[in-house]
């Protein structure tokens, strides 16, 4: 591996297979996996601590690779510290998904008790039994999403980022959603 690293990124022998491996020469793509592919690895592994998990990541960075080869520009440095960049950006990109997919509620519109049951949670000093029937029954006649969004952002504490990325949409949408929720909420509730 020393013999790949160089003092410029011009005379870099990664340089030449990763030009080659942007024009799709699958020869130098190998050659540019057997070169790199230790180093790689092994900065995923220091970061996910998982050998199977670090195997599959790494896959996913050669296929990254293998595509945006033709970006690489040699002026901002060497190939191995661009492929770095990329195994570590995948890496940490994978982690937030696990992460987000173990915290991610799943909701069953069918449910009818999902949101009795998440409304009894609600501490009996903060709402009496007769505001918590009213209030169920205001939600029941909100849309789904005005009913998730509400639930997950005031009973279980989501952040409006946090709700914007289980809905995969921007965090003004969903301010624009929590407001229109609460303000049928209201009127329903001053009925």
């Amino acid at each position: 591996m020393t013999d790949l690293i160089s003092s410029s990124p011009l005379n870099d022998p990664l340089l030449r297979l990763l030009q080659e491996t942007a024009s799709g020469e699958r020869d130098a793509f190998r050659l540019l996996y057997d070169s790199s592919s230790a180093k790689l690895f092994g900065v995923i592994l220091r970061i996910v601590k998982r050998q199977d998990l670090a195997e599959e990541i790494l896959q996913e960075v050669y296929l990254i690779i293998w595509n945006k080869a033709n970006t690489y520009n040699p002026s901002l440095g060497r190939p191995l510290s661009w492929m770095i960049t990329i195994a570590r950006n995948k890496t940490f990109d994978t982690l937030r998904g696990i992460e987000a997919k173990s915290q991610t509620l799943e909701f069953n519109e069918n449910d009818d008790g999902y949101y009795q049951t998440a409304l009894l949670e609600i501490s009996s000093k903060t709402i009496d039994a007769t505001d918590r029937i009213s209030l169920q029954n205001c939600l029941d006649e909100t849309t789904t999403q005005a009913r998730e969004s509400v639930s997950l952002a005031y009973i279980h504490g989501y952040s409006r980022e946090e709700l914007a990325t289980h809905y995969s949409v921007p965090v003004n949408t969903i301010k624009t959603w929590l407001r229109r929720a609460l303000i049928d909420l209201k009127n329903c509730l001053e009925r």
